[in-house]
């Protein structure tokens, strides 16, 4: 296993750090993100460390991307979001892998946008623009 000293997702991985683990095997581990910004916040995350594009190309995501949609079916099954933040401009906190399982509520829109129509700011709020 590849385990790199002073990352926290390492840490929950080889034990040494507390999380609340929903599910891990050989390759991967799903565990509830410490950040409480909606009900449900898990992440998926290989048990090696690997960068995001490591992950993202890699042959375990095609399974990693597979347990993301069973785990989020099951935790939030009136829907959920699933996605990665890669860099700075995307708020990337973490430099080891994962994917984010987001839901239990309404989440809304990623971002504002210009032209998003009537449909939109009736169902999300905001002005018509």
């Amino acid at each position: 296993m590849i385990i790199e000293p002073g990352c926290e997702f390492c840490g929950i991985v080889s034990g040494k750090s507390e999380a609340e683990i929903k599910y891990q095997d050989d390759d991967l581990i799903v565990f509830r993100n410490i950040l409480t910004w909606v009900p449900i916040m898990l992440l998926v995350a290989p048990n090696n460390h690997l960068s995001q594009t490591e992950f993202w190309t890699s042959k375990l995501f095609q399974k990693a991307s597979n347990l993301a949609v069973e785990i989020g079916a099951s935790e939030s099954p009136e829907g959920f979001r699933i996605l990665s933040n890669f860099g700075d401009d995307a708020l990337q906190t973490q430099v080891h892998a994962h994917l984010h399982v987001l839901g239990g509520t309404a989440l809304g829109l990623y971002v504002d946008f210009k032209g998003k129509g009537d449909f939109w700011a009736r169902v999300y709020g905001g002005n018509k623009v």
